[in-house]
């Protein structure tokens, strides 16, 4: 996913979002389905990954399969990157970016905050993308140089343009976050909200990280930041927070979560605030 960058045509970034809608809008279906035929308790049908608190369960697989299959038929020659392993190499130079169920801790405690996120990359820069919030059917989405839109809900026809808000004080900004799934790395992001807390009006911690950038977006939030995310993670919302309006910091797509890299989207008026506390906080997290 790297090389020299160009800038895709506007019919392309077109593409690649209705594309992006439309896998994120039939995988919802497969989810609830899914999720409907195993029942309530999805434990027998859940493992672990790299912690004993990081779970992936049978509907994150089924998911993420039929996004690659989906994607193959609607873009042959794409290439892949899943959160759950898919990997296909691009010979189109648009690579897919895919997390089947982002807040997969949510799905599994039927918390309505857990979302299928699909972003297209060219070059390494994302151009496209789609964040889906499974329960609601709430769906944000973004082109590079299209702004980024908002369905509030599964029923609705309508769509809305994304405007971020325009927090100018620190002190008064409602700032989301989230946690590692490693012990250690936890302890060292609590040190951090230590320093934070008193500084800022509050805290929350809803558990996707799609869906946080999504509410920086939509102004629900003054701004989200975390350490040790994946592409997949962040991609689709990374650009659905900055064709919005927000100031963004990310890693590089080939970025991987034990790089530690800092995901930081923010309301303009807010962002270098808060930016600064965070890197000089001297916790690295």
């Amino acid at each position: 996913m790297t090389g020299t960058q160009h800038t895709p045509g506007p019919d392309l970034v077109s593409e690649l979002r209705r594309t992006a809608i439309t896998v994120a809008e039939e995988a919802r279906e497969v989810i609830l389905r899914t999720r409907a035929e195993l029942g309530g308790d999805l434990r027998a049908v859940t493992r672990t990954k790299s912690s004993a608190v990081d779970p992936v369960t049978v509907v994150d697989e089924a998911s993420e399969e039929f996004i690659t299959t989906r994607l193959e038929q609607l873009r042959p020659g794409d290439g892949l990157i899943g959160e759950e392993g898919a990997h296909k190499r691009s010979a189109t130079g648009v690579v897919w970016i895919v997390d089947p169920i982002d807040g997969t801790v949510n799905f599994l405690y039927n918390l309505p905050q857990y979302a299928v996120s699909i972003a297209a990359a060219i070059d390494g820069a994302v151009v496209a993308g789609a964040v889906l919030n499974v329960a609601t059917g709430a769906l944000a989405s973004a082109g590079v140089g299209q702004g980024a839109h908002m369905r509030d809900h599964a029923s609705s026809p309508n769509l809305r343009p994304l405007h971020c808000g325009d927090a100018e004080h620190l002190a008064t900004a409602l700032v989301a976050t989230g946690f590692s799934y490693a012990a250690q790395r936890r302890a060292e992001q609590a040190e951090l909200l230590c320093t934070l807390l008193p500084q800022v009006r509050d805290i929350r911690r809803m558990g996707s990280a799609a869906l946080d950038l999504v509410a920086v977006a939509d102004g629900t939030v003054d701004a989200y930041y975390e350490r040790g995310l994946n592409a997949w993670d962040f991609a689709a919302g990374m650009l659905i927070a900055r064709e919005a309006g927000a100031r963004v910091q990310c890693p590089p797509l080939s970025t991987s979560s034990g790089d530690n890299a800092l995901v930081l989207a923010a309301q303009p008026g807010i962002a270098t605030q808060l930016a600064g506390v965070i890197e000089g906080s001297g916790s690295g997290l």
